[in-house]
């Protein structure tokens, strides 16, 4: 049976980009569907995975890299970082030829630039893939636009419903989002995706991208204390604490050894912290939110299913954070959106600034349930006030926030009466 390509946002912004630059790096973590879409743009494909060919590539990379990139264009060269001689290949034709969409690349972890001459910028636009949202697995009806309420923030968006369940909806936050999961017949099959993903990260994965050896159960126990920590500012050192419980001996060092590997793999996702001047520089809180670049991470690393995170809410919390900060990032992606988080030493605290590459920007707290709605609403209007403030009476260079809204697991869209817009995670796009 041929499976069918479900549209992604980023084909959008790939096919505008070729007709931009002469090449593309299409990064992002491993199985979240970077060859398939590059696929659906190139015209000839150099897969250097494939073991029947490999010896002779990297031979032929030794004598003539250029070789490698005949070909109808664009070419795709898929997971070119295992002959690194390809970037600067690919650069020098990008020189030569000075014509875009030439090339699209794709690679699973952040290029190890000792390997490269050249950073390839100008001639080499990097892009980055994450999975799949909502809307992509078509489990959001898509019926909000997260950019049209930048455009018009006073739209209509009463009475507009999710169709989501908060079954689906714990369901879709323990699959994930890996395309592969979406071809399964069954949900036993559809969670393994996730798990196997996490199995492969920490015995192969992990040591593999830089050939230092790791220990699969120290990275097994980084990934776990990591969760158990998910969508807080934990520092480095309470989860090195909460990892020595098993492993009393690790050192901090080995310990940002695992992280940074965790993170050239992007698996680690963290969200910065928004510091704007409105605080002295003293009260604003800069630690990052630990976060993963999808919610079923930290489900299969904590070993959790549906059916217990049912019962356990206040855990899917945490995790429900996590997948509204992957829906965001994906869904901003075609206007260069960007989030952060605000929190202070005062106790003010917002979820998450969503900024787009133009300036604006909109205030977004994430709470599963009506009952954290007032409390959200009133953390988003003291800092939708004190940003305005600034903005007057210290002529702060930033414009005031475009919408103020709290994204929720409940299934009714609406804009309360003080303006703060509540939006179904299940309406989004």
């Amino acid at each position: 049976m041929n499976e069918i390509y479900l549209k992604r946002i980023v084909d959008d912004i790939l096919e505008k980009r070729l007709k931009m630059v002469g090449s593309i790096v299409i990064v992002g973590p491993k199985w979240c569907g970077k060859t398939t879409t590059a696929e659906q743009h190139s015209s000839s494909v150099l897969k250097l995975q494939d073991p029947d060919n490999l010896k002779s590539y990297i031979e032929l990379a030794d004598f003539k890299p250029s070789k490698l990139l005949e070909g109808e264009k664009p070419r795709l060269i898929d997971e070119w970082q295992i002959i690194p001689v390809l970037w600067d290949a690919v650069r020098t034709s990008v020189d030569n030829l000075r014509e875009e969409g030439l090339y699209i690349l794709t690679g699973s972890t952040v290029i190890d630039e000792s390997k490269i001459m050249h950073s390839g910028t100008g001639r080499i636009h990097r892009l980055v893939m994450r999975p799949m949202s909502l809307y992509e697995s078509k489990e959001s009806n898509g019926k909000i636009s997260i950019l049209d309420l930048f455009e018009n923030p006073d739209m209509d968006i009463d009475g507009i419903m999710s169709d989501l369940t908060i079954e689906e909806l714990v369901f879709a936050a323990c699959r994930g989002g890996w395309p592969d999961s979406l071809n399964k017949i069954d949900d036993e099959s559809k969670l393994f995706v996730a798990s196997n993903y996490v199995d492969n990260i920490v015995n192969i994965d992990v040591s593999a991208i830089d050939n230092v050896k790791r220990d699969p159960q120290k990275v097994r126990s980084v990934l776990q204390s990591y969760s158990r920590n998910i969508s807080t500012t934990a520092t480095n050192k309470t989860i090195l604490a909460d990892i020595h419980g098993l492993f009393p001996n690790m050192a901090m060092s080995t310990y940002e050894s695992y992280v940074n590997a965790l993170s050239r793999l992007f698996v680690i996702d963290n969200v910065s912290a928004w510091s704007p001047n409105i605080r002295s520089a003293t009260a604003i809180r800069l630690s990052s939110k630990r976060e993963f670049i999808d919610p079923s991470i930290a489900v299969a690393s904590l070993n959790l299913n549906p059916d217990s995170l049912l019962f356990d809410l206040k855990t899917f919390g945490f995790i429900f954070e996590t997948l509204c900060f992957r829906d965001l990032k994906v869904y901003s992606s075609l206007f260069g959106g960007e989030v952060s988080y605000y929190r202070d030493r005062y106790g003010l605290e917002v979820d998450c600034v969503l900024h787009l590459k133009n300036g604006e920007y909109a205030l977004i707290e994430f709470k599963l349930g009506r009952s954290g709605f007032e409390f959200a609403a009133d953390n988003l209007k003291k800092l939708d006030k004190l940003i305005k403030k600034c903005i007057k009476t210290r002529n702060l260079n930033i414009k005031p926030p475009k919408f103020l809204a709290i994204i929720t697991g409940t299934n009714v869209a609406y804009t309360r009466e003080d303006g703060v817009k509540v939006l179904p995670i299940g309406c989004l796009r």
